[in-house]
């Protein structure tokens, strides 16, 4: 019998009355519930029992206060039927490629869990829409949380999308975990700059088992987004706002997770989005303009950088630590307009004279980093630190990782860290 994490009370109340994790109950307390019943999690009490209501949420129910309980359903495994969604001739074809995430998950009844186990094909047949809009290919890179992706993944979505660039394809959606997409879409901004087709790097706060998720919005969206516009380039496409009227395409080195599980959780910093996708209409920001770049792939990288957030008290022995443990840059997020203390200046002026790169960004939203303005900004700046303009902080660290990957010549990295290779220094 499957009681996960139940144990004690619950699992003696759970054995009495023969009920199974993921059988459809009805619990009688001051008020009936009717739900799925979950597991719990391992260090979880023994007083309560966990159901997965109709709309989505789970609640937890004290087990003293229950009157009556009864399986309205047993636990059964269905196999899924994916049926092949059929092509239109007179449409153009975009191709989904799923890496997981939320957007690709649904719920394991028997852990619990969130877990990323639709292929892409899946995910297609569950949103038919897209089929009105373009003939769908799917191929699945991996399945992985997006906190789990590393350098090394970045360089395999690359390749995959490299190798499509000369296509028949005319976008490529990107089916990504929302925590790290934003750091996913500045690597491929500069490794793949001018790349000749849009790509849509898409997810979904919510997963798609849930009736408030974001997933078939965002997915059409970017459906849409590919085909209507005539653009090129690597876009974030989510939800704009709460509801439903609208989704954002934001550009891929302006862009950052800025709430934890709201839909509308990115933005685009120091500016709107390029595009905004509404039900009828697909709006272009008056003041967005790519740069034209020649498409030439560069899909390397160093992982061998550090961001370092300024605070009061930070021990200027952590830059040490990272210049002796084989760091080749540190990307400083300062506070205001670029500043650090000068507890900090010795260590700097070391990493200086071994030839490190050290750059610096704002931990503030928005704004431009001005270190001549204050005679701290100006100590840094003979130290040899590198201003980074508005660049965001994770873009900045993703572009050094790129750079390095690059050259090894600290010049040359100055430069390529100063030029605005994929819009990622905003006027």
């Amino acid at each position: 019998m499957s009681h996960i994490g139940y144990r004690g009370k619950g699992l003696e109340f759970l054995t009495k009355n023969k009920i199974e994790i993921g059988d459809l109950v009805k619990v009688q307390t001051d008020s009936t519930y009717s739900g799925i019943l979950m597991p719990r999690y391992e260090h979880s009490d023994d007083e309560h029992i966990v159901l997965k209501l109709k709309n989505g949420y789970n609640i937890g129910l004290q087990i003293e206060k229950i009157i009556k309980i009864e399986v309205e359903s047993r636990h059964s495994v269905k196999k899924e039927n994916i049926t092949q969604l059929r092509t239109d001739p007179k449409l153009p074809k975009i191709l989904l490629i799923s890496t997981g995430g939320t957007i690709a998950s649904k719920i394991d009844y028997r852990t619990g869990g969130v877990y990323p186990a639709l292929t892409a094909a899946e995910l297609n047949a569950s949103v038919p829409e897209i089929s009105e809009i373009a003939n769908i290919d799917t191929e699945v890179l991996f399945s992985e949380y997006s906190e789990n992706l590393l350098p090394e993944h970045w360089i395999k979505i690359a390749e995959k999308l490299d190798s499509y660039s000369r296509s028949e394809y005319k976008g490529i959606i990107v089916a990504h975990g929302t925590d790290t997409m934003h750091y996913t879409a500045a690597a491929l901004s500069f490794s793949l700059s001018g790349f000749p087709k849009p790509v849509a790097l898409v997810g979904s706060q919510r997963s798609s088992d849930r009736p408030s998720s974001d997933a078939a919005l965002n997915l059409i969206s970017a459906a849409r987004f590919l085909v209507e516009t005539d653009t090129s380039g690597i876009f974030v496409v989510m939800h704009n706002s709460i509801s439903d009227d609208e989704v954002a395409c934001h550009w891929g080195t302006r862009v950052r997770k800025n709430h934890t599980s709201k839909r509308n959780a990115f933005q685009t910093i120091g500016g709107s989005p390029a595009f905004i996708v509404k039900k009828d209409v697909i709006e272009k920001d008056p003041l967005f303009s790519p740069l034209k770049k020649t498409y030439n792939p560069r899909i390397n990288f160093d992982s061998q950088v550090m961001l370092v957030k300024y605070y009061p008290g930070l021990d200027p022995k952590l830059i040490d630590y990272a210049m002796s443990s084989g760091y080749k840059a540190i990307i400083f997020e300062g506070t205001g307009l670029g500043h650090v203390g000068k507890v900090m200046h010795e260590s700097i002026a070391r990493m200086k004279r071994n030839g490190l790169f050290v750059g610096m960004t704002s931990q503030c939203i928005d704004g431009i980093v001005r270190m001549t303005v204050y005679d701290s900004g100006r100590d840094l700046l003979n130290l040899g630190v590198i201003p980074l303009g508005n660049m965001i902080p994770e873009t900045a660290l993703v572009k050094s990782m790129w750079a390095l990957g690059n050259t090894r010549d600290i010049n040359e990295m100055e430069k390529i860290m100063q030029e605005n290779i994929a819009s990622e220094i905003s006027d």
